[in-house]
């Protein structure tokens, strides 16, 4: 009876372990971005022989992990005089290793898997091969500019957001021209040759606001559709003109019912507004790319994330060079006609065995684990985009609601700790730029009427505020307290002032 409870006791550790051991190795694989995630599975066949590139077998598009479109079952008649090379080197790579058991492990053989093609795949690159900048300043070249309005348009370019938004007021550009580049501008002047900048592609560069940057682009959906704002008032374009310029509050807030009422718009011309107006480009600067291409260090997006034009949004996985896995017909075969033959195994027998059935579990193992990081990314990418879905629509820093681990893992009903790795080092490239995962996450204030802000929607409100005062005279934290109640946002001097520190924003009397 004793004995009965140690094997009893020792199965359910061993079978503890195992499962441990597996969970342990699909958190790890979760936390890779996909750059790292393909060192790892080059890494994993180089150290077990039983796993290896599939060539033609068909998986389920669901689990596929790159390789081969071509869904013909597998004929060995087929393939081409490389792929029988390597399953013949993965033969004698199997011999080799059952002949060499017993060794250190740094005496086996090791298989280098190549891509699953006979030509290699080109990089993926994100972004031209010129920077914002060089781009802006071949534009510039080509306009029949003066030696005066030159220096002032570089100055300009120079003093642009990685936005594409220009965030210094012209007076000062004016004191940094004078005191830097010994160039007398006033602001006039300056003012002049920042609307030829604004004329520049993409619409909205150059604008000191988000307004401003919307209604440059309508303006320029105007010019190019030879429509006539001020002749067609109730056309779509004149109507989003109208919005953003006397009720740009209401837009920014979301609150097309007032828009609506006081426009006297139908239900039709709503939808067709908002419609239109996810469309505008709230940072066209990030729509030209801040990389300069193959010249500097790329992050490779693990998600990709498309919004068309009628607000649906999809996304992918980037599975970059990962290649289809499968365990090795050789060591399966193997395997199979060991354990048929257990009766009349001699000791070696049973050491090839043993490690034979080591590498296969191993190799079934890794491939579970790489579909289930697929699964899980896939899960918690649906439900980012389910919570943070406005910001996917229009870009707009502030459409981003109040969001923590725990709203997705309620959402995917995965643990806390799978989202947090989740979200670690993985980066997401979208119709308005590339972010990390992370920047969708942020906490949340409720207002005495129960409304839920998020804390990033707030620090948006309160440096367009900064950026809009008087630099002459500044404003103190109480008076941007009362400015923020004024739009809705029921913020504290003492939380005003712990934001603009967060931001890196210096007091009022720093800011003359």
């Amino acid at each position: 009876m004793a004995q009965s409870q140690i094997q009893e006791q020792k199965l359910e550790q061993k079978l503890q372990q195992s499962i441990s051991a597996q969970q342990l190795l699909q958190a790890q694989l979760v936390e890779l971005p996909i750059t790292q995630l393909m060192e790892r599975v080059e890494t994993e066949m180089h150290d077990n022989p039983a796993l290896e590139t599939a060539q033609d077998e068909e998986w389920p598009m669901d689990d596929r992990l790159g390789g081969s479109d071509d869904d013909s079952p597998y004929n060995e008649a087929d393939d081409d005089f490389d792929t029988q090379r390597e399953r013949e080197e993965r033969n004698d790579a199997l011999d080799a290793a059952l002949e060499g058991i017993g060794r250190d492990d740094e005496d086996l053989p090791v298989y280098h898997g190549g891509q699953s093609g006979s030509e290699e795949r080109e990089e993926m690159v994100y972004g031209d091969s010129l920077s914002f900048y060089d781009q802006i300043l071949q534009q510039m070249n080509e306009l029949p500019l003066t030696s005066h309005e030159h220096d002032i348009m570089e100055y300009l370019i120079g003093s642009l957001d990685d936005d594409g938004l220009l965030r210094k007021d012209l007076d000062t550009i004016g004191e940094e021209l004078a005191i830097y580049h010994g160039v007398d501008a006033t602001t006039g002047e300056i003012e002049q040759v920042l609307t030829k900048l604004q004329e520049l592609d993409p619409a909205g560069i150059g604008a000191r606001t988000l307004q401003e940057c919307l209604l440059l682009q309508i303006a320029r959906r105007a010019e190019d559709e030879q429509v006539d704002l001020k002749a067609k008032p109730t056309g779509t374009l004149a109507l989003m003109d109208k919005v953003i310029r006397e009720h740009f509050n209401e837009f920014t807030k979301k609150h097309w019912d007032r828009i609506q009422s006081a426009m006297n718009l139908s239900d039709m011309q709503v939808e067709t507004l908002q419609r239109e107006l996810r469309r505008l480009n709230p940072k066209p600067g990030a729509s030209m790319g801040e990389a300069v291409g193959r010249s500097m260090q790329q992050i490779t997006p693990d998600f990709i994330v498309d919004t068309q034009d009628d607000g649906t949004i999809t996304f992918t996985l980037n599975n970059g060079e990962l290649p289809q896995l499968q365990v090795s017909q050789s060591f399966a075969d193997l395997l199979k006609d060991y354990q048929q033959n257990k009766e009349g195994l001699s000791r070696q027998m049973k050491e090839a065995l043993l490690y034979t059935k080591q590498k296969v579990d191993a190799a079934q193992s890794f491939i579970e684990a790489v579909r289930t990081r697929r699964h899980t990314l896939s899960v918690t990418m649906k439900a980012i985009i389910q919570l943070q879905h406005r910001f996917f629509e229009d870009g707009d820093e502030a459409s981003l609601r109040p969001m923590i681990l725990k709203d997705v893992a309620a959402k995917t009903g995965l643990d806390l700790s799978t989202i947090s790795r989740v979200s670690n080092s993985k980066f997401v490239l979208t119709r308005w730029g590339m972010f990390p995962l992370k920047y969708f996450f942020s906490d949340g204030f409720t207002t005495e009427s129960g409304e839920e802000l998020s804390t990033r929607e707030i620090k948006a409100a309160l440096r367009e505020l900064i950026e809009a005062e008087d630099k002459k005279h500044p404003l103190s934290d109480d008076l941007l307290s009362e400015k923020l109640k004024e739009q809705g946002y029921p913020v504290a001097r003492r939380t005003v002032a712990k934001y603009r520190d967060q931001m890196g924003i210096p007091v009022a009397r720093l800011r003359k």
